[in-house]
């Protein structure tokens, strides 16, 4: 019988999927990851989950790492003016890298998640594939072809109205459990607060800027700003956003509308699912956030990890820190970071 350990967050995807695993004949392992302080309830409704399933749970302390891994990277991304996405951080170096590295410890031979998304194997390689109404491929696209090959997503194919429908089958309490709409260290979603009480980050207020470089207004520091942004920003007799901000002027630049669609992007940190960077140029679809529709663009890659991407139709808010995914029909090619 083959193992796989499934991280568990208390919710109802993780739960569902550790149940279609058990129905398949696999030796399932619920893995909670304790990451930070706040998270006692969702450790006791995954242990309840486990326990009703009838099978193993272990509670992992990762608390150190995710620290380091994507709360410093959090808070170090908005001190920069850059607007970070740290689930993709976390599905990078905790729940497919720590998590990862335990099982292989362990001897257990697959990971899993509650993601919605699908792997397959095509011409020789595992390939990452989107999935249904509510794919999180778009977190996803670290992946290594190691990764990919000991990995399941028991939800692949699964829409959400099933898997409540499923979770609710067998007794499990959290099959009505809202979704977690915020980022899990932050459940009130001032990110500004947690930044300050979570670090040494002291803000400074700076000038608010005109495209032409002209002084309208002052700003009460980086960390309270993103690209687009429009409200909060105050008042100049005009819709106006947030254009640009620039960490080492301490700066923030505000344009009007029809300033706001870029035709092209840069991306550094690039991972090609594949194993081998594209030669030449290459037509994709891509994504510069996860709630975007997907856009035409032509790919090139520029060596070291970085690549240039060219849109048919221009993107609003196209937004430093943020990952961009290229597609090939509903195959992710790879994602970086927006430089």
């Amino acid at each position: 019988m083959k193992s796989v350990i499934i991280g568990m967050s208390g919710g109802v995807d993780s739960s569902a999927a550790a149940a279609v695993l058990k129905e398949q004949g696999y030796n399932v392992i619920g893995v909670m990851m304790r990451l930070w302080d706040g998270a006692k309830n969702a450790a006791d409704d995954a242990a309840a989950v486990c326990d009703r399933l009838g099978i193993e749970f272990r509670l992992l302390d990762f608390r150190n790492e995710f620290r380091r891994e994507v709360i410093d990277y959090f808070i170090d991304e908005y001190a920069c003016g850059r607007t970070p996405n740290p689930c993709v951080m976390c599905n990078k170096h905790l729940k497919f890298g720590e998590m990862f590295r335990y099982a292989v410890r362990e001897g257990i031979d697959y990971v899993a998640t509650g993601h919605y998304a699908k792997i397959e194997m095509l011409g020789g390689k595992y390939v990452l594939r989107a999935s249904g109404e509510k794919d999180q491929s778009y977190f996803l696209y670290n992946f290594t072809q190691e990764q990919l090959s000991r990995t399941l997503f028991p939800l692949g194919g699964y829409e959400k109205k099933r898997v409540r429908e499923l979770a609710a089958s067998l007794g499990l309490d959290v099959a009505n459990k809202p979704d977690s709409q915020e980022i899990c260290f932050v459940e009130d979603g001032d990110y500004a607060r947690f930044i300050l009480e979570n670090s040494d980050y002291k803000p400074s207020e700076g000038d608010i800027l005109d495209v032409n470089g002209n002084v309208i207004g002052r700003h009460k520091g980086l960390i309270y700003y993103t690209i687009g942004q429009r409200k909060g920003i105050g008042a100049y007799g005009r819709p106006m956003f947030v254009m640009n901000i620039d960490s080492e002027k301490n700066t923030i630049t505000l344009g009007e509308k029809g300033m706001e669609f870029s035709d092209s992007l840069t991306a550094r940190s690039m991972n090609f699912i594949s194993g081998e960077a594209p030669r030449g140029t290459l037509d994709v679809t891509a994504k510069i956030r996860y709630q975007a529709k997907p856009s035409e663009a032509e790919i090139t890659y520029l060596g070291g990890g970085r690549v240039k991407a060219v849109f048919r139709q221009p993107q609003r808010a196209v937004t430093p820190g943020q990952s961009v995914v290229f597609y090939d029909g509903d195959i992710v090619v790879g994602g970086g970071i927006v430089e």
